[in-house]
């Protein structure tokens, strides 16, 4: 809006204006350019993704991209029922890329400021619980197994036909466990590693172990769970056709939402938002779009 002459003061009181961008719309950092992956680096997460003895690894979506956009969406539903049932009018939301990775940094900010610690990348391991690791299956998948608590441990125990384990005093308790992460993580490996992907899960499940397989698209569009609950639906793309693709979450009991329509073509909906939502005219519309601003 600021190459347009307007700033937040001249914005019209009924509207709600989404800013997003890397560093936000003030502070000495908010001019440079970026992408996704500059919100990841700047926000903490690429710091602590990865293994310890590696270089930092970026996460496999561009993440930030999706959470600032989660993020600004809620803020703009809270600013419009706060126009319309408080009155508040309008209101202009700075989303920044990286804002949105460092609220969700768990303990890391809290640790460092309370106790000194300088979190770093952990790899699938944590320093802190084991067993707990995405473990290799005779069948070249890997499985997730947590199974650090108490309760958990003497659950895989049963389920790995290991019973010694849960009486082994190296392993008694979870302090222990952890200060032997590596030793009774590759007691699970080898264990995992005789057997299929399937067979692991359904041992797990028997004995109420939390676990689940690392999965690919191809496992996601054939899993029978996620076909039983309708994750996947057709969206009707104007380009492509018809496109299986991810369901609308989350979703509500007494109003199912509807399958989406397929995202609008370049300048679809120009004349609606510019001209019907922002108040611009023919003539003003048609200047931008010259101007490649639209």
């Amino acid at each position: 809006m600021e190459r347009w002459g307007l700033g937040p003061d001249d914005l019209p009181d009924e509207l709600v204006y989404v800013r997003i961008s890397v560093f936000g719309q003030t502070g000495p950092y908010a001019p440079r350019p970026g992408l996704d992956r500059l919100g990841i680096a700047f926000g903490g997460l690429l710091n602590l993704t990865g293994d310890p003895d590696r270089p930092p690894v970026r996460p496999g979506v561009t993440i930030s991209d999706y959470l600032t956009g989660t993020f600004a969406a809620f803020a703009a539903v809270a600013a419009l029922y706060g126009r319309d049932r408080e009155g508040r009018g309008g209101d202009v939301i700075d989303a920044p890329l990286y804002g949105s990775i460092l609220r969700v940094l768990e303990w890391t900010l809290a640790g460092y400021d309370k106790l000194g610690i300088v979190r770093q990348r952990e790899g699938n391991r944590l320093s802190h619980s084991a067993p707990l690791d995405n473990y290799p299956t005779a069948d070249g998948f890997f499985v997730c197994i947590v199974a650090g608590s108490d309760a958990n441990f003497s659950r895989l125990c049963k389920a790995m036909d290991r019973p010694d384990l849960a009486e082994d005093p190296r392993f008694a308790t979870l302090a222990e466990r952890a200060a032997r992460g590596g030793e009774i993580n590759g007691i699970v490996a080898d264990w995992t590693s005789s057997l299929p992907a399937e067979q692991i899960t359904a041992r797990c499940v028997e004995h109420d172990v939390p676990v689940g397989t690392a999965y690919s698209a191809e496992d996601i569009f054939a899993d029978p769970h996620m076909a039983a609950r309708g994750d996947l639906v057709a969206v009707d793309d104007p380009v492509l056709g018809p496109v299986r693709q991810q369901a609308p979450f989350p979703r509500l009991a007494n109003s199912p939402a509807p399958v989406p329509r397929g995202a609008p073509l370049l300048g679809e909906h120009n004349r609606e938002v510019w001209c019907d939502l922002v108040g611009l005219g023919d003539d003003e519309l048609a200047d931008l779009g010259s101007r490649g601003v639209v």
